[in-house]
């Protein structure tokens, strides 16, 4: 072992990564987050005055979750608690409930227990933490990378505070790096190193806002100098970077906000955006099915009428998915993608269905009119079923105007028309077929028709 293994090896700590041994201790050394740590913020002031509620930090990897966790372990006085949704069972879970009724009731000690990756706890261990939540048995702490409102049980989330960590700014991991740089305690000031400007700004940048990432970047770098009082120039920090994947959980948030990214790039019109936000996610390994199934609900939900091909084109890139499968699907999905960008917008479709379910949704339904209901058989319309119903294709232009709705909502109009590309032209034509024809009149012979042909 030369000189540099041996303080390299010093520096690390008996092997302890350098995320690890680099984890501030204190508030203090914090790096970024101003907007949830900051001076005036909310959690800081519950912190000096060790009065936290229960509260789920959400946010991507490396931006801190766990560490302000750690943070409050040293500052409060309550007892602290620390589980894995990944490896905690219900048993282990009503364990702690227990000792933390024991203590309040002995002590007079109230007990936080932090829950890493909350999301991952089933219904059951959810279910058995609410009511212990609910009356301050426990003060929650969750860490999680997803999104807490789709994730976690709606209740527990109402019962706290949700604090959004952002990923971290590159300035903001430069100053890490360079504090690890510095620090011979725990980071690698033993050795000496001088890093270029430009090198760290390179890793900073490959990390992605994520502080446990750029420190093993810097790890890795200095190994590969391999001499003491070396230096990381751009080079170096750009084999180091080769090495980490790429950022893209597809159970993630970002999952969720990159999926977001695109609808409403399609949605905007922009095919530049689209297209970027689809290779995007193929390139980092998305679901190509969740892709086109998006994809073919944008088409009636966004496009709709407007061009009623998009539907068609979307469908098609759906089933060339399971026909050609990835690589070369990705085309046929780039191509309903640009073409449901590139199309007229409207989005009458899901309007008219929402307007129709908040009616339902408040209780109104009424009875099917006697004239619209069955009456093939002959026993049905001696009931009535199908008197007076006029058949529209006996009529001029096939419109005759009879009412279709309920009573109660006979005078409801759903439907709104857009006024983009061929939606135009069919609710122009729609409206001249219903306007100044007259209703009970046959066409042909001059009957009304009370049912349909057989």
């Amino acid at each position: 072992m030369d000189l540099f293994e041996y303080a390299l090896k010093t520096s690390l700590g008996k092997g302890a990564p350098l995320a690890l041994r680099m984890r501030p201790r204190s508030l203090e050394e914090f790096e970024g987050q101003e907007e949830v740590v900051g001076k005036d913020s909310l959690l800081r002031r519950a912190l000096e005055r060790d009065e936290l509620r229960s509260a789920i930090f959400w946010g991507p990897p490396g931006s801190g979750k766990t560490t302000l966790a750690m943070i409050i372990a040293e500052r409060t006085k309550s007892f602290f608690v620390q589980v894995k949704a990944v490896i905690s069972g219900v048993a282990e879970l009503r364990r702690v409930i227990e000792e933390a009724r024991e203590r309040r009731v002995s002590e007079g000690r109230g007990t936080i227990l932090f829950v890493d990756e909350i999301h991952r706890f089933n219904k059951a261990q959810q279910d058995v933490l609410l009511p212990y939540v609910e009356d301050g048995t426990v003060i929650l702490i969750g860490a999680t990378t997803e999104n807490p409102y789709y994730e976690v049980n709606s209740s527990l989330v109402s019962r706290s505070t949700v604090f959004r960590l952002r990923p971290l700014r590159e300035e903001e991991i430069e100053r890490i790096l360079r504090r690890a740089l510095e620090d011979s305690e725990r980071g690698l000031g033993e050795l000496k190193l001088r890093a270029r400007p430009e090198a760290l700004a390179h890793i900073a940048r490959s990390a992605a806002g994520d502080a446990r990432v750029a420190l093993n970047l810097l790890e890795a770098a200095a190994l590969m100098v391999g001499k003491k009082g070396g230096v990381i120039d751009l080079e170096v920090a750009e084999r180091a970077a080769r090495k980490k994947a790429l950022l893209y959980d597809r159970d993630g948030d970002v999952h969720y906000d990159v999926i977001s990214a695109f609808i409403k790039s399609l949605r905007g019109s922009d095919p530049h955006a689209a297209v970027y936000w689809l290779a995007r996610m193929i390139e980092y390994g998305e679901d190509p099915r969740f892709i086109a199934r998006r994809m073919v609900i944008f088409a009636s939900e966004d496009v709709g009428l407007a061009d009623s091909r998009a539907l068609q084109v979307a469908v098609a890139a759906a089933q060339a998915v399971e026909f050609v499968g990835l690589p070369e699907a990705a085309l046929n999905l780039a191509h309903a993608a640009l073409y449901l960008s590139l199309a007229p917008k409207s989005n009458s479709v899901l309007t008219a269905f929402q307007e129709a379910r908040k009616e339902l949704e408040r209780g109104v339904t009424g009875e099917v009119p006697l004239h619209l209901r069955d009456s093939h058989h002959p026993g049905l319309r001696e009931h009535g079923h199908g008197a007076g119903y006029l058949y529209p294709h006996n009529f001029p232009g096939g419109y005759v105007r009879q009412r279709y709705l309920p009573e109660e909502l006979a005078d409801k109009e759903f439907y709104r028309p857009g006024q983009e590309g061929e939606e135009r032209e069919l609710s122009a034509g729609w409206k001249m077929r219903i306007e100044g024809k007259d209703q009970g009149v046959d066409g042909k012979n001059g009957k009304p028709v009370t049912e349909e042909p057989s």
